[in-house]
């Protein structure tokens, strides 16, 4: 039987990274959060924030946040996440970065440890070549908000092996989420259907061919959608979305997930979507 994992380790410490390493603690498990120096306070603001409307939500207590604060332990050091059963990175959707980060992980951690990434849309296999044993490499592709969202996609890659994907199950049972499992191909399940639906919307608006209210209400009175595609975009974040449409135009060559001309300069205008304030609508605040 799989050694279950008791401590997990997320690289990464923002919204996704903050979002895994929330939802382990609340779970009980031991974290480590490791991020950048210059990003340890955000991190640790963001998190507190994160449960503090938690408990004014009702979902959980204020015990049960200082409980779940206390189990996560934040450092910049990647030394420190060396005696993690399940180490996941989720640092930014770029290949070389992520790459090096598994090169470093696979040579601090132990040679049991599962080693696993959050890319929403780079082959497993990619990463796993960087590993000296890439039989216990495997995809964890949260959804955000991470604490919220009740699905989690199992990566199998052609060498992952039957017991880590049995200690990745396992991991995403205690964790209190649904798991798929899917073949390692770019965008996976949910990517690979969702970009060409988000791209059309963003391909619409930007023929002019209707407002973006009409297009985020038809969608969501007219197909039952809980939020419109443009909104949606502006929540995943256009720079996000626009490195998965790249990863998937990469793999497949289609036109259906290039990203449209308008992403391009919205990004470099800044108006990335609710985390800039600013996207296909405008926001009070940055979320």
């Amino acid at each position: 039987m799989p050694r279950p994992i008791a401590s997990i380790a997320v690289v990464g410490g923002g919204f996704m990274g903050g979002g895994i390493a929330e939802t382990a603690a609340i779970a009980g498990i031991p974290v480590v959060l490791r991020e950048l120096p210059e990003y340890l306070d955000a991190t640790r603001q963001r998190l507190e924030g994160s449960l503090d409307r938690a408990v004014k939500r009702g979902k959980h207590t204020a015990a049960e946040r200082d409980s779940a604060l206390a189990r996560i332990t934040l450092t910049s050091e990647l030394k420190d996440v060396a005696d993690s059963d399940l180490v996941i990175e989720a640092v930014p959707e770029d290949v070389e970065l992520k790459t090096s980060i598994m090169k470093e992980l696979a040579g601090i951690v132990a040679d049991d440890a599962v080693i696993a990434s959050n890319t929403s849309s780079i082959p497993i296999a990619q990463l796993a070549s960087a590993v000296h044993n890439p039989d216990r490499v495997v995809g964890l592709h949260f959804f955000s908000p991470v604490p919220v969202m009740a699905l989690v996609e199992i990566v199998r890659a052609l060498d992952t092996s039957d017991e880590t994907i049995e200690r990745a199950q396992a991991l995403a049972e205690a964790l209190g989420k649904q798991a798929i499992e899917t073949k390692d191909r770019s965008g996976f399940i949910v990517n690979f259907l969702l970009i060409p639906y988000l791209m059309a919307a963003v391909r619409m608006y930007e023929d002019d061919f209707a407002t973006r209210e009409d297009i985020d209400e038809g969608m969501k009175l007219g197909a039952g959608h809980r939020m419109g595609p443009l909104t949606l975009c502006d929540f995943i974040g256009l720079d996000v979305l626009h490195a998965v449409c790249n990863s998937l135009y990469e793999e497949f060559k289609r036109d259906e997930y290039a990203p449209p001309p308008l992403m391009k300069r919205m990004i470099a205008a800044g108006r990335l979507g609710r985390k800039s304030g600013r996207g296909f609508y405008e926001y009070a605040t940055a979320a």
